[in-house]
């Protein structure tokens, strides 16, 4: 593997964490998971006064600290994939910050930014926001212990803002995989065919559509 920091990026509801685990196994590497349970989610969700500020200033002192872990440690002794990017953090405070709020979390943001390892490779899962509407769903059927979801307008805001974000990155190589066509249950031929695109990356940005 050229790449030794695969990072996995993309929308609520696109299955960034199953291929973050299927691409571990399969490259025997260390997965790091946007897994902190947030305490201020479901207040987010419900629309409370504040919540949306408190929910962003906890995700992002979580993984900035499960990010130093990673820079302390030695990052390079094996193959890492992570679920998400620091980055992540400005797509979701720009959409849900006012502008008091925003003016605050971007001098935090600047002073957490500064020493973070950066990803080889960023692969950003996309969809269009009729199908992310329909994963959300049906992801949300079958997590009973789950938040309420998020509305399909916020989904509708989320996914532009996510798109808006990409189309204009070139902080590492990126590979954008556009799953409208595919199931997300990534089988070995899937993740087979996602590892010859990801050895053929040579800078830049490329465009993948995964068929099955």
């Amino acid at each position: 593997m050229e790449f030794r920091y695969l990072a996995i990026e993309g929308p609520v509801g696109l299955g960034k964490t199953s291929l973050a685990d299927r691409l571990g196994a399969r490259l025997d590497a260390t997965v790091v998971l946007d897994d902190a349970e947030n305490p201020f989610l479901a207040d987010f969700y419900a629309g409370r006064a504040g919540a949306a500020f408190q929910t962003q200033l906890f995700y992002s002192l979580a993984r900035h600290r499960q990010q130093m872990d990673l820079r302390q440690g030695d990052l390079f002794s094996q193959v890492t994939v992570s679920d998400y990017i620091f980055d992540r953090d400005r797509i979701y405070a720009h959409l849900n910050l006012d502008d008091n709020e925003l003016f605050i979390y971007q001098r935090l943001y600047e002073l957490l930014a500064r020493d973070l390892p950066q990803p080889d490779l960023v692969v950003f899962l996309q969809s269009p926001t009729d199908v992310l509407r329909r994963r959300v769903r049906g992801r949300a059927r079958h997590a009973e212990d789950d938040p309420a979801p998020p509305s399909e307008r916020y989904l509708s805001e989320l996914n532009e803002a996510y798109n808006h974000f990409f189309f204009h990155y070139t902080a590492t190589p990126l590979l954008v995989v556009e799953t409208s066509q595919f199931d997300l249950s990534w089988g070995d031929d899937a993740i087979d065919n996602l590892l010859r695109q990801i050895k053929s990356m040579t800078g830049g940005m490329q465009y993948y559509v995964p068929r099955g």
